[in-house]
């Protein structure tokens, strides 16, 4: 499956800007990713793990494959999130049946028919519908585990809907990332990589940093240079060469985008952007404001766009407060000139994933999960592709009965 996707990258990157929206370069990106997870699955194995062995008795825990598995895949990553549940469930034993979002249907639909013919008939379908299919899927029977990234307010749903036959499942959901710079950060070096993790994929991005605290003693660099980026940046469609930011994604995200925008506007102080782009197409202009106060739906909301509020903060126990006083987990990111003071900090983040000095960096053999509401269950490495397993322990006295 890695190979023939290979084969045909330039096609899908292509295909993946035309219906998601991200520049060409981050969707060749993607595609490139996802030909790197499709080579990491394929060398796992589930190997038995003897738990006690002695004289008298040997215990082992075996894994074996649940059946049926519905991978519900968001917009954002219509690809790579596609082939992160599809090949460590395969390769687990299961069959797949993936649901891709109702506006990015075309990539999975392009991958389903590309791997038709390099599996047995019925171990990897996909369906694309308007929007009603998920419900019926997790709510089936005949689906013993779901795999879902979304938002967390359809996680839900989705956990309500599988009780119903107590199958599997595994959420990621929704995040609001805190990045917290400390006072002796160097604002020149870390500004760019801020700056990419907040409006990569137009900021569309799980764990993309959603929120921004920084000392007041280095606020007003920090945002001078945040807001100079957001002025480099080069918005059009992700076909033109040169584009750094695309349109968001849809309709509803714009629309939802140009709410918070309007309350941003009257609560904060904007530095550069701040207003819809006019025109057709979804263009949201990279957006830098600061000052907005913490109950700010910009601060407590996940806004996925282009738009980053820097607050300022008097202590640093105080920034972690705050940053932990979320209902969402999902990821966090500290900077510091001083690495070990930056690993204490990380510590004491209430997050399943807390970078230092670093964004993005997700190596496959690394296991990530949520917690609190941004999800149940892991993502990634063995314990990702455990998820997809029953674990049965063989439990055997070593005589004759």
């Amino acid at each position: 499956m890695a190979d023939a996707l290979e084969r045909e990258a330039e096609a899908f990157a292509r295909l993946l800007t035309q219906e998601q929206g991200k520049p060409l370069a981050e969707a060749r990106g993607e595609v490139g990713a996802s030909v790197a997870a499709l080579r990491y699955h394929a060398g796992l194995r589930l190997e038995d793990r003897v738990l006690v062995e002695t004289s008298e008795e040997r215990i082992v825990e075996q894994r074996y494959p649940l059946g049926v598995v519905a991978a519900i895949v968001p917009w954002n990553f219509p690809l790579l999130l596609l082939v992160l549940k599809l090949a460590p469930a395969l390769a687990a034993g299961n069959c797949v049946i993936a649901k891709p979002a109702p506006t990015t249907p075309l990539t999975a639909l392009k991958f389903g028919e590309l791997t038709a013919d390099l599996l047995p008939p019925g171990v990897f379908q996909t369906l694309g519908d308007g929007g009603s299919l998920g419900s019926f899927l997790t709510a089936h029977p005949g689906i013993a585990h779901v795999s879902f990234t979304g938002s967390t307010a359809t996680g839900r749903k989705v956990m309500a809907s599988a009780a119903g036959t107590l199958k599997r499942f595994t959420l990621e959901l929704g995040g609001n990332d805190a990045a917290i710079v400390l006072d002796d950060a160097d604002i020149a070096a870390i500004a760019p990589r801020l700056f990419e993790g907040a409006m990569s994929n137009a900021g569309q991005v799980c764990l993309g940093i959603k929120r921004i605290y920084a000392p007041r003693s280095r606020i007003d660099a920090l945002c001078d240079a945040l807001a100079d980026l957001a002025r480099q940046a080069v918005v059009g469609s992700g076909l033109d060469e040169g584009v750094t930011l695309c349109p968001v994604q849809n309709a509803a995200q714009h629309a939802r985008l140009a709410d918070l925008l309007e309350e941003s506007r009257r609560l904060g102080r904007v530095l550069t952007g701040g207003t819809l782009l006019p025109g057709p197409g979804w263009f949201v202009p990279p957006t830098v404001i600061r000052d907005l106060p913490e109950e700010a739906r910009l601060v407590r909301e996940e806004q996925f766009g282009p738009v980053i509020p820097v607050l300022a903060y008097d202590s640093v126990e105080e920034a972690v407060a705050r940053a932990n006083a979320s209902e969402y987990g999902l990821g966090a990111s500290v900077w510091s000139g001083d690495v070990e003071r930056a690993l204490s900090v990380a510590s004491g983040i209430e997050s399943g994933l807390v970078w230092v000095n670093r964004v993005f960096s997700l190596p496959f053999e690394v296991p990530i999960g949520g917690a609190k509401q941004s999800g149940i269950g892991r993502h990634q490495g063995l314990a990702g592709m455990e998820e997809f397993t029953q674990a049965r322990i063989v439990n055997a006295a070593l005589h004759s009965a």
